[in-house]
């Protein structure tokens, strides 16, 4: 996995040991939905100066007041505590952002993880030292309370159980914010996790590194026609500007033909679309997330992506033609489930510069 700006970023700004884990026999449900499913405004950290949570000496409260969406999917100030030292985490974004800031040593409890770089952090393989919380769609709310944290993380495959979590803890609920930008929310949502532990500036020591990379990602792709699409078991859809593939328009300034195909172009899993509709819209781009190989639920019988796309009617397409048919296929979980992390973020780019600037 490519995440060389992470490794020397990291290298110099966090410093930080990770617990060793082994092997237990806990399970949880692994399937999962796309980010963009019940997911609703991002919630912000409050206007403060970077480190203002930093506070010297016996001076640290107790608690601080940042905000986060609760149970109705709305924004609200939340009570949580400075500094917490038992934290439960049912969210890959947010379990991305706390290994980012070096916070993995306090994880007591997570639901089953699947991505490459955070499978440290999974319940089966700590020797019942991070208890298994259920899933990110389902969580083990008895679990949950016997590991008995000081802070819950969730994302919006859980808001409907906002209300139960938060009678065992504050319950810190985040979400991507589509219309601010992968990137922007990404931004939000790490400040206002690090200013619970006083690393704001940990943050902006990774972030600022980044627009960099996306600025040269845009001058290929702004104001190119491209469209965006999810691969599921032998079915092309396409997809919003309110999707994972978000950051291709709003950050880097593609022009999104598929916006609009359809009745409804859904950010769950898409609009199916026809072949002959593809080649109307003649796109000049096509980005292509490999569903079936994020979930590891493919079916059947079912072909890989390129297969099923690269049929005679689109190679009469010039972006086929031109080799600009973008696949994300090998970090597809990670675009799938983890939009909205920091080291997610890295990885995203790299794909984007693999296929866009390296050639």
């Amino acid at each position: 996995m490519k995440r060389k700006l992470l490794t020397s970023v990291f290298a110099l700004t966090m410093a930080f040991a990770l617990t060793a884990c082994g092997s237990t026999t806990a399970s949880a449900d692994t399937s999962v939905e796309t980010a963009a499913e019940a997911e609703t405004e991002v919630a912000t950290q409050p206007e403060t100066e970077e480190g203002t949570s930093e506070v010297a000496g016996d001076q640290k409260p107790e608690t601080i007041t940042i905000q986060s969406l609760n149970g109705d999917r709305t924004i609200a100030d939340l009570e949580v505590p400075f500094v917490p030292q038992r934290i439960a985490v049912i969210d890959m974004p947010s379990l991305d952002i706390l290994d980012t800031l070096g916070l993995g040593d306090r994880i007591v409890g997570s639901s089953k993880v699947t991505i490459d770089y955070l499978t440290k952090y999974n319940p089966e393989d700590s020797n019942g030292v991070i208890a298994n919380l259920g899933s990110i769609k389902t969580a083990d709310l008895e679990q949950v309370a016997a590991c008995e944290p000081d802070i819950i993380f969730i994302g919006g495959r859980l808001s409907a159980s906002y209300n139960d979590l938060s009678a065992i803890a504050p319950v810190v609920y985040l979400g991507v914010d589509y219309e601010k930008g992968v990137v922007q929310s990404t931004t939000d949502n790490a400040m206002t996790i690090a200013s619970i532990f006083g690393k704001e500036a940990e943050v902006s020591n990774v972030m600022e590194q980044y627009q960099t990379r996306i600025d040269a990602l845009s001058e290929v792709i702004k104001d190119k026609n491209i469209l965006l699409a999810m691969y599921n078991n032998n079915a092309l859809a396409l997809m919003d500007t309110e999707s994972q593939l978000n950051i291709l328009a709003a950050e880097l300034g593609g022009v999104n033909l598929g916006e609009n195909v359809g009745e409804e172009t859904k950010a769950t899993h898409g609009e199916d679309a026809s072949w002959e509709t593809i080649i109307e819209l003649n796109p000049e781009y096509i980005f292509v997330l490999d569903r079936s190989t994020a979930t590891g639920a493919a079916e059947e019988g079912v072909l890989g992506a390129k297969e099923v796309i690269e049929n005679d009617l689109i190679k009469q397409l010039d972006c086929y033609k031109e080799g600009k048919i973008i696949y994300f296929i090998e970090h597809a979980n990670v675009w799938y489930t983890s939009t909205g992390g920091v080291q997610a973020l890295d990885t995203m780019l790299s794909d984007l510069e693999g296929a866009l600037l390296n050639k």
